[in-house]
């Protein structure tokens, strides 16, 4: 059955990604954006076959009118970087809240019945459970670290979506996210910034090893995912998922943050020395999650890193002068 979905941070890195899926699939689309963090040049190759709207969603009556005749909602719009975590608290919980309550009501007003929810991996921080299930708790572990006003902020959405979700609404799925990277994904994320950097460096120097500062030791790990079978899990849930469930969405291939900037480093051809640094306060040793639930759907993710890798870092390499005309 073909529908009318509302994307909300439609403009967005993995916003834009589903807009096109959806497209594909011969769904109709409306995105919803004030582009502060997105950038309509993700959806220029799809423009004409899309409505745009550009509005702030902590404004009520905005969001109202932007899900007139709307079928299903994707709720993405959400203040992301950790840069801005530390320093705009205020406005990531202020979009996220206020954001999450009015898509809801929205949904109320026009008896929508789909809500398909956007969380993250930062709502339960650094779990005892690697690889981690959707079930383990949900933490805010230090009230005055303002890191936490983004994991704090999903997990209040969470909350709001489930609970509205029992009686008001005939579908929410939640979905959370585990370090997605690809092409234009923004320049506050760890792929990014190590591609960037390197670039910088072998610019500056030429005598290897390179010495390559990161933060922490570089053994602290994450399990990315490319945005290509990050789209592809996420249809699966948009299709599947069911009622008052919550998917992780990501692969189990756990890497040592070092080995990264290695990858990285051979793809450019050259020698690094890591340069232990500081680990951002509240930082997150080790994430991987357990993406079993996901596969019940059919989900099986086919890009390696490298081949992820290899395309990101060509982007990121020349499109470098985009970083200084843009926020996202």
């Amino acid at each position: 059955m073909k529908k009318k979905y509302i994307v909300t941070g439609g403009s967005g890195f993995i916003g834009s990604a589903i807009v096109k899926k959806l497209l594909r699939e011969g769904h109709s689309v409306r995105v919803f954006d004030n582009n502060s963090r997105g950038n309509l040049r993700r959806l220029q190759s799809v423009i004409d076959e899309i409505e745009f709207v550009e509005g702030d969603i902590r404004d009520p009556h905005q969001v109202e009118e932007a899900c007139k005749d709307i079928d299903a909602v994707c709720h993405l719009a959400f203040v992301n970087g950790t840069k801005f975590f530390y320093e705009l608290p205020e406005l990531v919980l202020e979009v996220g809240v206020k954001g999450m309550i009015n898509i809801l009501d929205a949904c109320i007003t026009h008896n929508i019945d789909d809500l398909i929810l956007a969380s993250s991996s930062e709502v339960y921080q650094s779990p005892d459970e690697v690889p981690t299930s959707e079930s383990v708790p949900l933490i805010v572990p230090d009230l005055l670290n303002p890191r936490y006003s983004y994991g704090g902020g999903k997990i209040i959405s969470e909350l709001l979506a489930i609970n509205y979700g029992r009686s008001k609404i005939k579908r929410v799925v939640i979905f959370r996210p585990h370090n997605v990277y690809g092409p234009d994904m923004g320049w506050e994320h760890v792929v990014p910034e190590f591609v960037l950097k390197m670039d910088d460096l072998i610019s500056a120097s030429r005598s290897q090893p390179i010495d390559f500062k990161i933060q922490g030791t570089g053994n602290e790990t994450r399990a990315f995912i490319f945005i290509d079978d990050f789209v592809d899990g996420l249809f699966r849930v948009i299709e599947q998922g069911q009622h008052l469930n919550v998917y992780h969405i990501g692969t189990s291939n756990e890497i040592k943050l070092y080995e990264l900037a290695h990858q990285i480093a051979s793809l450019f051809d050259v020698k690094i020395d890591i340069v232990p640094g500081d680990l951002a306060q509240g930082g997150t040793l080790r994430r991987c999650p357990d993406i079993t639930k996901l596969r019940g759907l059919g989900f099986d993710p086919q890009t390696t890193m490298e081949e992820g890798l290899k395309v990101t870092k060509q982007w990121y390499v020349e499109n470098k002068h985009l970083k200084s005309i843009t926020t996202a």
